[in-house]
């Protein structure tokens, strides 16, 4: 069975995209070989107020055991309970190319919306290949926009190996997801469904108040033609309907369209599939809300579990690499 290792930052409030796009993936494919990580550290590229961080990172723990994650199965983690990755990325850092750090597309987006930005903006990428690499992962589920991190991931593994031995680290292999891997804006059906939109009319948060997220749904924007078609490029509205439909159903997208021939029964039933699938989400997130005692000790489980493989890539990482090792 192939290892599997899923990140995510705890930022604040996930949303359908997150969801769909991500998170339910990774009950799919959760197994005792796979590796789920909630990436605090990586929050700390920018200032974080500490009391909302933590309390965020609490949140999507919880979302993620209310959506299906078993901690009992797979491993579940929080990024900073597990000291490996701050001193691997240390040796990512030292492997990376200046100009390679400075080509990643999101360094260069980001800096450019701001004056002045912490150094570990620009090398997060080395943390990202370090959080990858600690766990011998075959596989990392991405999104497209993270193809090239892992493109980077891979170059540095397999530099790394070249140099200091080649049983150093597993040179992992993306998967990028098909269907609603990508769910739009409600409003902007042209955009990603994002929390840095200007408004949140087009935003469905998983912890969103059913009736807004019904009334949210069947506000959505969808265009001027007469036919139901699963048409991304001409009619994305549409489409992102009908994706969104199609996971909540488990049906495909151009099936789902031969059902319709107007907009308005389509918004419905989606709203309907969506409410339906949010709703036992949410009540066992109160559960979970209400046991705080519980989901530390998941925490506490998960860090130990994460830590008896991270230390032993990480310790044969500084063996190769020359460091002397303790007496």
């Amino acid at each position: 069975m192939a290892r599997v290792l899923s990140c995510i930052q705890p930022t604040g409030g996930v949303h359908l995209g997150n969801l769909l796009g991500a998170l339910q993936p990774w009950v799919d494919v959760q197994s005792a070989d796979s590796f789920h990580g909630i990436v605090d550290l990586h929050a700390l590229t920018v200032p974080q107020d500490p009391a909302e961080l933590r309390e965020a990172t609490l949140e999507l723990v919880r979302i993620l055991l209310a959506i299906g994650l078993d901690p009992d199965f797979c491993t579940l983690f929080v990024q900073s309970h597990v000291s490996e990755h701050a001193e691997l990325a240390w040796l990512m850092q030292c492997t990376a190319g200046y100009g390679e750090l400075g080509r990643m597309t999101q360094f260069k987006d980001k800096s450019a919306k701001s004056e002045s930005f912490s150094a570990a903006l620009f090398t997060y990428p080395a943390l990202m290949a370090a959080d990858i690499l600690l766990y011998d992962a075959d596989q990392v589920p991405v999104g497209e926009d993270q193809r090239q991190h892992l493109e980077l991931t891979r170059d540095l593994a397999i530099r790394f190996n070249s140099r200091y031995g080649e049983d150093t680290f597993v040179v992992p292999e993306p998967v990028i997801g098909t269907v609603a891997a990508r769910v739009m804006d409600l409003q902007n059906p042209t955009n990603k469904m994002s929390k840095s939109a200007d408004g949140d009319n087009g935003l469905i948060f998983v912890l969103d108040d059913l009736k807004r997220v019904e009334k949210k749904l069947k506000r959505a924007v969808t265009d001027n033609e007469a036919t139901v078609r699963f048409a991304p490029d001409t009619q994305p509205g549409v489409a992102n309907l009908l994706s969104i439909l199609s996971v909540a159903t488990g049906e495909g997208p151009d099936k789902l369209a031969e059902r319709y021939d107007q907009y308005g029964q389509l918004k419905v039933d989606t709203a309907e599939a969506v409410v339906a699938m949010l709703e036992p989400i949410q009540t066992r997130y109160r559960e979970l809300e209400a046991d705080p005692g519980y989901v530390r000790d998941v925490l506490d489980a998960g860090a130990e579990k994460a830590r008896a493989v991270a230390s032993v890539t990480l310790a044969r990482a500084k063996e190769n690499i020359g460091l002397l090792p303790r007496a």
